[in-house]
């Protein structure tokens, strides 16, 4: 994760279309890319991809996170507690419990923030 980039696309994906969900983002060497599905101010999808090696730091959201795995395996730790998701699983993170994603070789996600409830 040293030479690590991140690519984000916020435009929205186009309205009324049919999408093969793991087809949306591509990966891109040493890079994490994120791609907004729907950014709302009640809050947002996006879709993520994370290329061998890479991962997210520790954060701490005010909001539930919804976080699906589209492609790969990564472990998730929640609050110190680590959890391992393989494609087709999910998890709640919830809000203001730190959390940390550790992918296993390339990982694909949607990451779901509902912003409602919390301000």
């Amino acid at each position: 994760m040293n030479d690590q980039k991140t690519f984000s696309d916020n435009q929205e994906i186009e309205r009324s279309k049919v999408y093969i969900t793991v087809e949306i983002i591509e990966y891109i060497p040493n890079s994490v890319v994120i791609k907004t599905i729907l950014k709302k101010t009640t809050g947002n999808i996006s879709v993520m991809s994370f290329d061998n090696g890479e991962g997210l730091m520790e954060s701490t959201s005010p909001f539930d996170t919804f976080v699906q795995v589209i492609e790969g395996k990564a472990k998730i730790i929640i609050d110190e507690i680590p959890l391992t998701l393989n494609t087709g699983e999910s998890v709640i993170i919830p809000a203001h419990k730190p959390n940390l994603i550790r992918p296993n070789g390339r990982f694909k996600m949607i990451m779901t923030v509902i912003k409602s409830g919390y301000e």
